[in-house]
């Protein structure tokens, strides 16, 4: 016990004394700082060039900690950054949407107005409502009908080829059965060849290619277009081209968009005029040698009978 009232005797004195030492070296320290003259100035520049570049090494920790708030001051604002361009990017994504959306109803309607068809054809143009397809059934509805004078088996396309046939007519809406439905059964013309064929719907999206008389004069890529044959539709409507499907067999590659199909042409075609009753037979004309012989008979006659 009395060790332990020695030692604490003795640190209370000297932890004063050292205070007291410590405050004046700091003093001492300021004042020569402070004072104004040309020798404490000579004093101050010697003792920062023999004192201060051997203390770099006590200066790294310190210079090592404002790098990292530094460096995570820049982290911070470039997460910043980064999460206004990612708002920025995704604001430019819904309006690249809209754009596009806006672009290819443009280009739709542009192609519907282009297009060129026989001039009798007349049109009614509706907007697809709802897809009523299936894997076993496709087809879609349109906003026209009965009242709009819509009729069962008329044509239907796209801006660019022909997409199916009026199949069910409503007042105010109608059925389209598209060509891909498997009862779809169209008469086609394989161009340059002209050979005539069927297009078959099998509900795949390249009907097949049935009734062909010499698929050897038929290549991928060849133009196919509606025949006209059995006035099921008009002629020279545009269906799509030629391709080979995985099956080996020849397909069509439809020219409408059947991913987006947002409006639609019917084509009012009338039935062809049928004939009949049999017709006069009308001869051909007689050549200018065998018309002049009778006119000269007639006129060797004439004397005779004077």
């Amino acid at each position: 016990m009395a060790r332990q009232n020695d030692s604490a005797d003795y640190k209370g004195p000297v932890r004063r004394v050292l205070i007291a030492i410590l405050a004046l070296a700091l003093a001492g320290t300021f004042l020569i700082w402070r004072i104004d003259s040309p020798r404490v100035e000579r004093f101050r520049a010697a003792f920062i060039d023999r004192v201060v570049p051997s203390f770099d090494w006590a200066m790294v920790p310190v210079t090592r900690l404002a790098a990292m708030v530094e460096g995570f001051q820049s982290y911070a604002s470039l997460y910043e950054q980064n999460q206004e361009l990612r708002r920025e990017l995704q604001q430019m994504k819904s309006w690249k949407e809209a754009a596009v959306q806006l672009e290819q109803q443009n280009a739709k309607l542009l192609a519907q107005n282009q297009v060129r068809l026989d001039p009798k054809l007349t049109t009614v143009s509706g907007v697809v409502l709802a897809d009523a397809g299936s894997p076993f059934r496709q087809s879609v509805l349109l906003n026209v009908g009965a009242r709009d004078g819509i009729v069962d088996g008329w044509a239907t396309m796209d801006g660019l080829g022909v997409v199916g046939r009026i199949s069910g007519v409503g007042q105010t809406t109608s059925r389209v059965i598209l060509l891909t439905d498997a009862s779809s059964r169209i008469p086609v013309t394989l161009q340059p060849s002209g050979q005539k064929a069927m297009l078959v719907g099998d509900n795949s999206a390249t009907p097949a290619i049935d009734f062909l008389e010499s698929a050897d004069d038929v290549r991928p890529g060849d133009r196919v277009i509606s025949s006209g044959d059995g006035g099921v539709f008009p002629a020279g409507l545009l269906v799509g081209e030629v391709a080979q499907g995985t099956d080996l067999r020849l397909r069509v590659r439809l020219s409408a968009d059947y991913q987006r199909l947002e409006f639609l042409r019917v084509l009012r075609s009338h039935p062809a005029e049928q004939i009949t009753e049999p017709g006069v037979l009308i001869p051909p004309p007689l050549p200018p040698l065998l018309m002049q012989e009778p006119e000269a008979e007639t006129a060797a006659e004439e004397p005779e009978n004077g």
